[in-house]
């Protein structure tokens, strides 16, 4: 699995904790930006990561912002991704095996090194289920081109 990830400076400190997490797992991965803890815009973070696994380039996205709202917000408007923001590890396993989430946004301000571990380690290691769950992903996808520019 190829994993795109990326932050803005309230997300920075986690995302090298889930840097460090995923190689350990020997999960290739590349790293969008940012590398230090100094103010930036998520959106710009957002757009690359999100562009990456749209374009078939990587398997994944994670995405980490102080509460990883405007992150997973920015990342949703690029057609393809269905990015979900996650603090429970219910919802990680829901949002794949239902939803078919592509990316994952945590909020580094909101969770601890721990359960945000626990979080990623459950959403990558859930499948989608398909069945009844696949026609609501396409109806998604319906949505997405009725109101995406370009889209048709």
């Amino acid at each position: 699995m190829k994993i795109a990830i990326g932050s803005d400076h309230g997300g920075y400190e986690l995302k090298k904790i889930i840097k460090k997490h995923l190689q350990g797992k020997a999960i290739k991965l590349k790293d969008f930006g940012t590398n230090t803890t100094d103010s930036c815009d998520y959106p710009d973070f957002a757009l690359a990561v999100a562009e990456a696994v749209a374009n078939g380039d990587y398997d994944r996205g994670v995405l980490i912002c102080g509460t990883g709202i405007g992150i997973s917000i920015a990342a949703n408007k690029v057609p393809g991704i269905r990015c979900a923001l996650v603090s429970d590890c219910f919802s990680a396993k829901a949002t794949r095996q239902h939803n078919d989430t592509n990316v994952l946004a945590l909020g580094g301000r909101v969770l601890g090194q721990g359960l945000a571990l626990e979080i990623l380690d459950t959403w990558l290691s859930t499948e989608f289920e398909g069945g009844r769950h696949s026609r609501r992903v396409d109806l998604i996808s319906q949505i997405e081109k009725k109101y995406c520019k370009g889209n048709e």
